[in-house]
């Protein structure tokens, strides 16, 4: 007997039910932030307290922000300007440190990649670390005060500055002036910054490797095992100077971005990091690229009237647009010490010892676009100061967003 059993529609259990999956859609959110022009470089300003307690949670807003999310190097989605000089920030707060006023920490972030860098420290981006600190009233100047100091702890390399701005009558920055600095347009106002003690900012001592000049032994990718001549410099942030006649390729590709050029200059650096003390070996050098910095040297020409020295820096795997600020601090302290490549190659120039002007104070001496003011001397090869001039100028305030 076959028993048959009905079941109504409202009573009917489904077999399969099809979820859809909806992603996560990212929320907008946003910061209080300053864009600044500082030197020749750009870069969002932050309150410290504006961010994470925990400098390891910035990342993701940073890289939102800037528009280093992809691996792209257009950063069409952020503000970043699609190189290293326009990718920058700088978190700053007061400082409660004996003799500082603020206290900065700067982040470069890579306009190719998702990558921040949080390992040196940016000379240019600093030098708007005091009219920041001014405007948002961080340091307040006395009344009738037209040029005031402030004091700067850089929390990157536990470097200490101090910044010499100019006041406005209502006790902002004055920003307007005539003083005009090289790749940038117009004028404003000076803003000095003395370097204090910049030997060993990251590694604790000017040479690390006890050496003022040496021959790195490197085992390229590409050209296999050779030798280059090398002075590792640490004055204001760590670099590898290179004599570009000792380099394996033609000494005319230096004024170039080839690629073949630049995965060499890369394998310098790796094996600079290690010999600095910086990475355990080129393997891990390689996930930082910021530091150590590169710079190739080379005699001046005979036509380059009133030049020392020539020098093509590159940061964060390419050619730099012009020579870092801390570039031109420690070429400067490398130039003026016996035995360095630089010392070397400045000499090399027809014409004699061209650096008796470079004693105790180098007045208006121009390296690459940066004034050093002067040079202070504890000892042999102790610095104790150099100072440099450059300008900066508020661009926008607001909020930035980014999607977290």
């Amino acid at each position: 007997m076959t028993q048959t059993y009905s079941i109504s529609r409202a009573e009917s259990i489904p077999i399969l039910q099809i979820l859809k999956y909806t992603p996560e859609v990212p929320v907008r959110k946003s910061l209080p932030a300053v864009w600044m022009r500082a030197g020749t470089s750009k870069g969002l300003f932050f309150h410290r307290h504006h961010l994470p307690a925990s400098a390891a949670h910035w990342e993701p807003i940073l890289l939102s922000a800037m528009g280093s999310t992809k691996e792209s190097s257009r950063q069409i989605d952020g503000v970043g300007g699609a190189s290293s000089t326009t990718s920058k920030v700088a978190v700053v707060e007061r400082s409660s440190r004996p003799g500082v006023d603020v206290e900065y920490t700067f982040v470069q972030v890579a306009p190719d990649q998702p990558r921040v860098d949080l390992t040196g420290n940016c000379g240019n981006i600093a030098s708007g670390v005091g009219p920041f600190a001014l405007d948002e009233g961080l340091v307040c100047a006395p009344d009738g005060k037209k040029e005031i100091d402030i004091r700067i702890y850089n929390t990157n390399t536990g470097q200490a500055l101090v910044e010499t701005v100019q006041v406005a009558a209502d006790g902002s920055f004055q920003e307007g002036g005539k003083y005009a600095i090289p790749g940038v347009e117009g004028t404003a106002s000076p803003v000095r910054i003395a370097f204090l003690n910049p030997g060993g900012s990251m590694t604790g001592r000017m040479f690390p490797s006890g050496l003022r000049q040496e021959t790195l032994t490197v085992q390229s990718r590409g050209f296999g095992p050779f030798a280059v001549r090398v002075s590792l410099v640490d004055a204001a942030n760590p670099f590898v100077l290179i004599d570009v006649a000792s380099l394996p390729v033609d000494s005319r590709l230096a004024d170039s971005a080839d690629p073949e050029l630049l995965a060499l200059i890369e394998d310098i650096r790796r094996h600079g990091a290690v010999r600095f003390g910086l990475a355990a070996d080129v393997q891990a050098a390689g996930l930082v690229r910021s530091t150590p910095k590169v710079a190739l040297l080379s005699r001046a020409r005979g036509d380059a009237d009133g030049v020392d020295i020539e020098v093509r820096a590159f940061t964060m795997g390419k050619p730099h647009a012009s020579l870092q600020l801390t570039g031109a601090v420690c070429l400067g302290a490398a130039t003026v010490i016996h035995g360095t490549i630089a010392w070397d190659l400045a000499h090399a120039k027809e014409g004699g010892d061209n650096l008796s002007k470079h004693g105790m104070s180098i007045g208006g001496y121009q390296i690459a676009g940066a004034t050093i003011l002067g040079m202070d001397w504890k000892g042999d090869i102790d610095v104790d100061r150099v100072a440099v001039f450059r300008t900066a100028r508020r661009l926008f305030e607001g909020s930035v967003f980014y999607r977290a």
